[in-house]
């Protein structure tokens, strides 16, 4: 059941006064009363800020989190080999060896929200398409395999009737057998259907959740909002990826293999130990999926390396940078800031428009000349 909660104005809320919320505003994610409104679109920051009536507004099913769940640092690097947008702490723990680090800005600016929602769409019919295949073939292998167990036990009949009463606890053997090996091929592929329909529900649901993204949020929540439903995607691309070399995805069919003796020993009952043997044979079924995220993750080497003797240089840009001593060493890091190594101990890191961000001083050390 829904809330009937107010929402309140988050301005107010700060100075400690309760207002109820008369607008939404999308960018700074709370609502504002008329009061607080008005100074609202006065200011040059916020004045292009996207608005609604509050009574309009509907709250997001899943808030999407701008900031690393793992290191609290706000998101602003984006890493295509991963599919995923990082921090800097993330970039030198676990992307240390990533090639063609981006700015996430840049991505969000250049990303069309709506192609890449119907992107995203396109992969989950093409993987319901996939998935549904393999239970009607499954299904289909199990009403297969009901009349060959069947054909199996008709088999065991007739030759039961060429023979006397002492084989009549051979063919009690031998029909358990086909049922026990039945039963567990029956309960394996039927435990195997119920999973990929579990498969296929949760992307049914995230099928309905990306219809739900909301054209009001900012581009940066939509974004972050389709590339987890993205991701989501992915996972369900590797379990649909990894079904062909798993076992259970192989057809089966149920024969029963003749005891090659029993032609010569049918004047020979008392020798007769088996009336055959039931065996399961499985046949390799192909999986044939294009999505996005298949043809990304092939196109694209997580760790991608470049051959030295094929690298050129382009000056894209030029930064002044205020340093007056001598300079030993220089990194221009993938986010566009720069490392400066003094001669003399001193490690410097400038801003992408060559503004100092931090200085440390590195003691004793000595350098060559």
């Amino acid at each position: 059941m829904a809330s009937s909660k107010p929402i309140l104005c988050g301005s107010c809320h700060k100075g400690e006064v309760t207002t109820k919320a008369d607008i939404w505003c999308y960018n700074c994610d709370e609502g504002l009363c008329s009061t607080c409104l008005s100074h609202h679109k006065r200011f040059k920051a916020t004045c292009d800020h996207k608005t609604i009536d509050i009574k309009s507004y509907k709250p997001s099913i899943q808030a999407i989190k701008t900031e690393c769940d793992k290191h609290g640092q706000q998101l602003n690097l984006y890493c295509p080999g991963h599919l995923m947008p990082c921090c800097d702490e993330c970039i030198s723990t676990s992307h240390s060896k990533c090639m063609g680090i981006k700015s996430l800005s840049g991505v969000v600016e250049k990303t069309k929200i709506e192609k890449l929602k119907e992107t995203v769409k396109t992969d989950i019919s093409s993987l319901l398409n996939v998935l549904n295949k393999l239970i009607s073939n499954k299904s289909e292998n199990i009403k297969t395999g009901e009349i060959q167990c069947v054909s199996i036990k008709k088999s065991i009949t007739e030759i039961r009737k060429e023979i006397n009463k002492h084989l009549d606890h051979l063919e009690k053997k031998l029909c358990q057998e086909t049922d026990i090996i039945w039963n567990q091929e029956k309960s394996k592929a039927t435990g195997f259907i119920s999973e990929i329909e579990g498969k296929t529900d949760n992307l049914k649901v995230i099928q309905e959740h990306l219809q739900t993204v909301t054209t009001h949020s900012s581009k940066l929540q939509s974004f972050l909002d389709v590339h987890q439903i993205e991701q989501q995607v992915h996972q369900c691309q590797r379990y649909v990826d990894d079904l062909e070399i798993d076992e259970r995805i192989k057809e089966v069919d149920i024969k029963m293999k003749q005891n090659d003796e029993i032609e010569k020993i049918l004047s020979k009952l008392e020798s007769l130990e088996s009336l055959g043997e039931v065996i399961v044979i499985k046949t390799e079924v192909a999986i044939n999926i294009d999505t996005s995220v298949s043809r990304e993750l092939k196109l694209v080497p997580l760790q991608e390396q470049s051959n030295i003797n094929n690298m050129t240089m382009n000056i894209e840009t030029k930064i002044k940078i205020n340093i007056k001593k001598l300079i030993s060493d220089m990194i221009c890091l993938m986010d566009g800031r720069v490392i400066v190594v003094e001669r003399w101990g001193k490690v410097n890191l400038l801003t992408s428009d060559g503004k100092l961000q931090k200085q440390l001083p590195i003691p004793d050390l000595q350098y060559g000349e």
